[in-house]
C-alpha cells in the first residue's frame, strides 16, 4: 500500500470569461475556414485557419480548471494534461506576483514569460490575483513560478511555513 498525503490546501478554480474566449475564438477558426472553403480556397491558408480553430478547441478544453494542492511536501498545479510540482524545500520566496499589465494581462493557460531577467512558468486566469513562487535554483530555464488563486494570502503562508528556514 502506498503513504497517502495529506493535502493541506486544494483548491479549484475556472474562468468562464477564459472559456467563452477560448470557445469564441475556436469559433471564430472555424467559421473563416468555412468560408474560405465555400468560396473554394482549399489552401495554406485554409489549414493555417484549422490548425488554429484545433489549438483553441485544444484551449477550452484543457484550460477550464486549474487545480492548486499544497501537501506536506509539495506544490502542484494542474491545468488539464499539464502538471508542475514545486517541491517545497526548494521555495526560496513566496508573494504577491506584480508584474507590468502587458505581462499580466498577455494571456490565459501557461505561459513562459521573462520578469525582470527572470524566467517564469505561468499558469494563470486574468481576473484573479496571482501568486509568485521563486525558486532557489532553476528547474530548465525556469526560476519563479506563477500562478492565479483565489486565496493568496492563505497560500503564502501555507507555503511560507511550509519552505521557509525554520522549518
Amino acid at each position: 500500500m502506498g503513504v497517502s498525503k495529506k493535502n493541506l490546501y486544494t483548491e479549484k478554480i475556472k474562468s468562464n470569461w477564459t472559456e467563452a474566449l477560448f470557445i469564441g475564438l475556436a469559433l471564430l477558426f472555424f467559421g473563416l475556414l468555412a468560408w474560405r472553403i465555400g468560396i473554394g480556397k482549399q489552401d495554406w491558408l485554409a489549414s493555417i485557419l484549422l490548425f488554429l480553430a484545433i489549438v483553441f478547441v485544444f484551449y477550452a478544453l484543457n484550460y477550464r480548471t486549474l487545480v492548486i494542492e499544497i501537501d506536506e511536501k509539495a506544490f502542484r498545479l494542474k491545468f488539464g494534461v499539464f502538471h508542475w510540482t514545486v517541491p517545497l524545500g526548494s521555495v526560496a520566496e513566496c508573494k504577491l506576483d506584480n508584474v507590468p499589465p502587458l505581462q499580466r494581462y498577455g494571456g490565459a493557460g501557461i505561459h513562459f514569460i521573462k520578469v525582470s531577467g527572470r524566467y517564469r512558468a505561468s499558469f494563470n486566469f486574468l481576473e484573479y490575483p496571482r501568486v509568485v513562487l521563486e525558486l532557489k535554483q532553476k528547474r530548465g530555464l525556469v526560476r519563479d513560478v506563477s500562478f492565479s488563486t483565489r486565496q493568496p494570502d492563505e497560500v503564502i503562508q501555507i507555503v511560507m511555513e511550509r519552505s521557509g528556514p525554520h522549518r
